[in-house]
């Protein structure tokens, strides 16, 4: 379903609110935890996906970050730090970031929204497809580097390999 669809007429919502019917439209588990922050686990190739929504009404911004489902150890950091500037390299939208405490990869982007009547349900719908097709894009490269021994040069090489044809 469309996020056009859902909200043809509703103008000025508090953006949380569009993010939860595109949510609900498509049938994930959320957690609604207040006005201003919404959490989902979307199903992903390569892993689940946290996917969590912050909204500041003074800053006019939505905060979102869409989470691994993997833990860099302390030993890997380095080469997921180097990983992480060559990735970013790659993106036109958002960036990714090391949850420093938890030591989980994500992807994050802040929409300013100030002096606009809120998020288009386009906008929304756009901004978790992008996530989710970046994160399954380089969830490879994060493996190779913290489970298959590979610096973060020979890590995106493999990773960014296209297949042509069938086998």
């Amino acid at each position: 379903m469309s996020m056009s669809q859902v909200f043809e007429d509703e103008i000025g919502l508090n953006p949380l609110d569009m993010v939860e019917q595109f949510v609900v439209s498509n049938d994930w588990a959320f957690d609604r935890r207040s006005d201003e922050e919404l959490a989902v686990e979307v199903p992903g190739r390569w892993c689940n996906y946290s996917l969590y929504f912050a909204w500041r009404e003074d800053m006019g911004a939505m905060h979102f970050t869409c989470a691994f489902d993997m833990k860099v150890p302390d030993a890997k950091r380095s080469g997921i730090y180097e990983l992480l500037g060559l990735v970013n390299e790659k993106l036109w939208v958002g960036h990714f970031g090391l949850w420093e405490d938890e030591g989980v990869p994500m992807f994050r982007h802040t929409s300013l929204l100030r002096g606009t009547p809120g998020a288009a349900p386009e906008q929304v719908e756009d901004l978790v497809d992008i996530a989710v097709a970046e994160c399954e894009r380089f969830y490879p490269s994060f493996q190779f580097v913290i489970w298959g021994g590979k610096t973060a040069r020979e890590a995106m090489m493999a990773s960014l390999l296209e297949t042509v044809g069938q086998a």
